[in-house]
């Protein structure tokens, strides 16, 4: 990896032109503190700016505005953000959610960088991103003061500006090299997939002894293992993650006896598993407005769960031409049962948006053709681009730049994908280029070749993966705006629900600022893909894709996983450095058909009260507004 040259602010002209105002911000943040008895003492405020807002949702009536501060105690500097009370245009937001996204006291040393946006329309915003490489949200300058921001930051740490990125400014990078390559979105890179004989994290008692396989029997599933999909135990030397440290369903055919065990286990144990308070609301309605009577309790809801089919060949779906008689039963049969290897190439074009339900097969060999022809061109747009040109083209060099060093990362222990020169990389490569021109607006961002690299495995065709890979960023791409938001969106229905289904493990996460979820952002952006093993990955996506019981059932996923050790974090009494450390040790430790079974039985008893918790056009929902799928991104456009 080519190491990066530090550069310093002193001739930037942003900087330079900010200079004269941040001296007379300290001058007037120096007045206000001397003013000020709410400042500790020995602390110093060094700058302050208000009406700096996040903005939680798409609607503007819910924008938060606060008031930002630097303040330097001793040689440490430190930056808040605390949202206003009392201001009219919060009023849709509770003062619970606004504590959300209050910033106490963060030191700069734990920051890694600051993302600096400047839209040509639009107000500027900065996003500053941990050391941990989770981010806090965007923060929104409606009155300027970017520059003064970091002027002052930068008297006071050592604040650098990005060779990869002219708006990423890196915070006290002395020495690691390889941070300075990682943006704003990056995640810890996994060096390996966990192996198959990985030992799941015991979780006390659980209804997995029943020992039910709930991939068994699936769509056209038969005895035969894919050996494709063993990655190897041991790196190969070459592997360029090789070094990078981790920071960070049989069918329901006894579904009502075995649904109705799960639930009872998860709502056992008042006191210790915190469902009992949910219960009792549940049967008394007290809190929860459902439209069932009084009496219908969990154990009547899992006796409506109708039992999943027996197995039947893919052909029994389809009519005479090739048209999908009946859509429901057909993601209804993949929900509890998965689909077979030997058809997912078929089936996954399908749950993606690909190819129409209601298509036939000659219909859908013409889209093929016709969309393989489209692929071609798009793709000969960055393949005709000279050396020459290539320099003067800064968005495509850094795309090029980050789409490369990624590839060579991505799922290198697949066998599909490892060795060296490996024509598939090149293909991973390819698609993804091509897609940075497709979407010019959104273009590349780190995660994305986590994405592509199963639907790659197996369409094993460059087109038809590329088309799959854009019908999925169709509801995935929102995950990858600069700002966020789409991320932040998810993560504060993921709050709700929490609150909703245990209350007492939601309390304990506000009383040790957990709230801002962020510990879960990692399973939320690539949708579990670092979690679990590469053929289990593939499980869970197409049982999400099916939308089957809800179109966010990831996010019922996070909170089955949350309380199947909520005894262990709440036990041990984990703040957030320590649960974000626990949290990503369970990458490959997780149990996927327990995990599936109570995510299920979570999402049936929230019922109408989980989905009201999920605003409408979180991800992976399209917009709701014009249709427009992404934001546009003024400063990335190609």
């Amino acid at each position: 990896m080519q190491e990066m040259e530090l550069h310093d602010l002193s001739d930037d002209a942003d900087y330079a032109a900010s200079m004269q105002q941040g001296s007379s911000s300290m001058m007037r943040s120096d007045s206000s503190k001397r003013s000020s008895s709410s400042e500790s003492e020995g602390a110093e405020l060094v700058y302050l700016k208000d009406n700096v807002t996040i903005h939680p949702t798409q609607f503007a009536s819910e924008r938060i505005s606060g008031r930002l501060k630097l303040i330097k105690q001793g040689s440490s500097l430190f930056m808040t953000w605390i949202p206003y009370k009392g201001q009219n245009s919060n009023t849709r937001l509770s003062e619970k959610d606004r504590n959300l996204y209050t910033i106490r006291a963060v030191p700069f040393t734990e920051v890694r960088s600051i993302r600096r946006h400047t839209p040509a329309f639009g107000w500027q915003y900065i996003i500053v991103v941990l050391s941990s490489g989770l981010a806090f949200p965007p923060l929104y300058f409606y009155t300027g003061g970017v520059r003064e921001f970091l002027a002052t930051i930068k008297q006071h740490v050592l604040l650098v500006r990005s060779v990869e990125d002219a708006n990423v400014f890196l915070v006290n990078d002395f020495d690691n090299r390889l941070q300075r390559t990682l943006s704003s979105l990056e995640l810890p890179r996994a060096v390996s997939i966990a192996s198959g004989s990985s030992t799941p994290v015991s979780i006390g008692d659980s209804p997995t002894n029943v020992n039910l396989e709930r991939t068994n029997g699936g769509l056209g599933h038969d005895s035969h293992s894919i050996s494709q999909f063993h990655g190897r135990q041991k790196q190969k030397a070459q592997d360029p993650a090789r070094d990078i440290s981790i920071q960070v369903l049989e069918k329901f055919s006894l579904v009502t006896k075995f649904a109705r065990e799960t639930t009872s286990q998860l709502f056992r144990e008042n006191h210790s598993n915190g469902f009992g308070a949910f219960e009792k609301k549940f049967d008394s309605q007290s809190a929860l407005d459902f439209d069932h009577k009084a009496s219908y309790d969990t154990e009547t809801i899992v006796n409506e769960i109708p039992v999943a089919p027996d197995p039947v060949e893919w052909t029994t779906f389809l009519d005479n031409e090739g048209r999908v008689m009946d859509s429901n039963a057909l993601r209804k049969r993949i929900f509890y049962g998965g689909v077979d290897h030997k058809l997912r190439r078929e089936v996954w074009a399908f749950l993606l948006g690909y190819y129409a339900y209601d298509s036939t097969y000659a219909e859908r060999e013409y889209l093929r053709c016709i969309k393989k022809s489209e692929y071609e061109n798009i793709k000969r747009q960055w393949q005709s681009i000279s050396p020459e040109q290539a320099r003067r083209f800064t968005k495509f060099r850094e795309r090029k730049g980050l789409i490369d060093k990624d590839v060579v990362r991505t799922d290198r222990s697949v066998t599909f994908f490892d060795g060296d020169d490996n024509p598939n990389v090149h293909l991973l490569r390819d698609i993804l280029l091509t897609y940075s021109f497709y979407n010019f607006d959104l273009g590349y961002c780190q995660g994305m070749s986590d994405l592509l690299s199963p639907i790659l495995f197996v369409m094993e065709d460059e087109s038809q993966s590329f088309w799959c890979f854009v019908a999925l960023m169709e509801r995935l791409g929102p995950n990858f705006n600069r700002d966020q938001n789409g991320m932040h969106s998810q993560l504060f229905a993921l709050s709700k629900l929490v609150e909703l289904l245990d209350n007492p493990l939601h309390n304990y996460f506000k009383q040790n600022d957990c709230l801002n979820y962020f510990f879960c952002f990692r399973w939320v952006l690539i949708q579990f893909k670092r979690e679990f093993e590469y053929e289990k990955t593939m499980r869970l996506w197409e049982v999400l894709w099916t939308h089957y019981l809800s179109e966010h059932l990831h996010l019922y996923v996070c909170v089955a996983i949350l309380k199947r050790y909520r005894n262990k974090i709440m036990g041990e009494q984990m703040d957030f450095d320590t649960l974000l450390k626990f949290i990503n040790e369970l990458s490959g430790r997780i149990d996927l058909d327990a995990i599936l079974r109570d995510a299920e039985a979570l999402c049936i008893c929230a019922g109408e009260n989980g989905a009201a918790s999920i605003p409408p056009g979180t991800p992976p929902s399209l917009p709701i507004d014009n249709g427009l799928l992404y934001s546009q991104q003024e400063d990335e456009v190609l």
